[in-house]
């Protein structure tokens, strides 16, 4: 497999007020830094809804964490004349040696809640089933 980022970088508006109370927790050595309070808020808000999380998992048959798809997989699948329904909650890798062709005939759906990686091509391939 290709070798991914295991983060995505994401971008968020805060107030001047709760940016400043961040920087005297970062000054005061609570935090390391800004991205370190952010993360930690984050992990404890996850941790905090844990349950509902694992319920909404279960009950939607999400994979969690990484979930990748070679192109073998896939070719496997279309010989068995099988299509995949994909949920994922963190991240999905589809093959860079997956083509679109190969990615359509074999994935009816995908639904990730996190990231996606997969080549333009496949991304393309599959528009119109991701959700």
């Amino acid at each position: 497999m290709d070798k991914f980022p295991d983060s995505e970088k994401l971008t968020l508006n805060i107030g001047y007020v709760d940016l400043g109370k961040i920087d005297l927790l970062v000054r005061e050595g609570f935090y390391s830094n800004r991205s370190d309070f952010i993360r930690t808020a984050i992990r404890n808000q996850l941790s905090a809804q844990a349950t509902e999380v694992e319920r909404v998992v279960v009950r939607q048959i999400f994979d969690v964490g990484l979930r990748d798809f070679s192109s073998a997989e896939l070719i496997s699948k279309r010989k068995a004349g099988e299509r995949l329904s994909i949920n994922v909650v963190g991240l999905a890798r589809i093959a860079s040696d997956v083509t679109g062709e190969l990615a359509a005939a074999t994935i009816e759906s995908i639904t990730v809640l996190g990231s996606l990686q997969a080549s333009a091509e496949v991304k393309t391939a599959l528009a119109g089933r991701i959700r």
